[in-house]
């Protein structure tokens, strides 16, 4: 199972409102996975500046000292907004690498980039949600994730959204039957996966198809030919939202769209709740079908042959 959600804001009136509908959509499918949860949200980028959001188990040893730690180190100011167990760190975007190597072996990635905020934990999405206060965060686009783990592990880091690049990110309901050997290609080309999650691969393989120069498109609809498995994955990155179905498309979804917003849910009740859901262009997204949207406000349904 699992449940995923995500929600591309057209309408900038909707922004302020984008963590309590994302945290609404997301708990309607608390019982497609009880594990864990996690939400990214997009919000506003400040020139030259990043976001660095970590994540530590015991946050009070932690993050004790870890600003001024990263200002002396990186030789420019860091400054600290703690969220009960993640904080999330802004400094200069350029030393972003530098403050990744600068980290304590406590403290934890959980997203990084100009505009990302990832907040992940097991638990259910309504306790995980209220514990971020992810329902007072505005933004432009997000997306959620609900987890029944088979394949790995239930803790932080298996849960899901998966950030591999800047401000990229996915998550996925279904399973990859190739990770293992994919893994392998990804490491050897220099790309670093931290856990044994098939989800983070696939997140790896799109960051890794980007960083070659392929689109967001371009990188999913190469992912039909080099991942083999179930899925149904929703990525978002700093100015769009994506969506693939497998060839075979048996995990459920359906999406919506209005001129303020396109919606996509493993169920229709996590739509049901937005404003002018009733009268939304709602469909059922094709198999081997590549739907994405930036914030041109072009959308795009590239079909492939399985």
């Amino acid at each position: 199972m699992c449940g995923i959600v995500g929600l591309f804001l057209k309408d900038p009136a909707l922004e302020p409102h984008l963590g309590a509908m994302l945290t609404a959509m997301l708990v309607t499918m608390t019982d497609r996975g009880p594990d864990s949860a996690g939400i990214a949200i997009y919000g506003d980028p400040i020139a030259g500046m990043a976001k660095l959001v970590v994540q530590s188990d015991d946050p009070a040893t932690g993050f004790a000292g870890l600003a001024d730690h990263l200002t002396t180190t990186l030789g420019a100011r860091v400054a600290m907004d703690v969220k009960s167990t993640h904080a999330v760190l802004h400094l200069p975007e350029a030393l972003l690498p530098q403050a990744r190597l600068a980290l304590p072996p406590q403290v934890r990635v959980m997203s990084h980039g100009q505009t990302l905020e990832i907040y992940k934990e097991v638990g259910l999405p309504l306790d995980v949600a209220s514990r971020f206060d992810i329902a007072q965060m505005s933004g432009s686009h997000g997306i959620g994730h609900t987890r029944m783990a088979t394949e790995s592990a239930v803790t932080t880091m298996g849960a899901h959204p998966f950030n591999t690049g800047p401000d990229q990110c996915l998550v996925h309901n279904g399973s990859l039957s190739n990770h293992n050997a994919l893994r392998r290609k990804l490491t050897r080309a220099g790309v670093h996966i931290e856990t044994r999650n098939d989800s983070e691969v696939a997140a790896a393989y799109l960051t890794w198809r980007m960083d070659q120069g392929a689109t967001l498109g371009e990188a999913l609809e190469s992912g039909l030919d080099d991942l083999d498995g179930f899925y149904t994955f929703v990525v978002g990155t700093r100015d769009g939202f994506g969506v693939l179905r497998d060839p075979i498309a048996c995990k459920p979804a359906v999406m919506a769209e209005t001129d303020q917003y396109v919606a996509f849910g493993s169920e229709y009740r996590a739509l049901a709740d937005l404003p002018g859901i009733d009268t939304a262009r709602t469909w059922e997204p094709e198999p081997a079908t590549v739907y994405f949207w930036t914030r041109d406000n072009t959308p795009t349904a590239t079909p492939k042959a399985a």
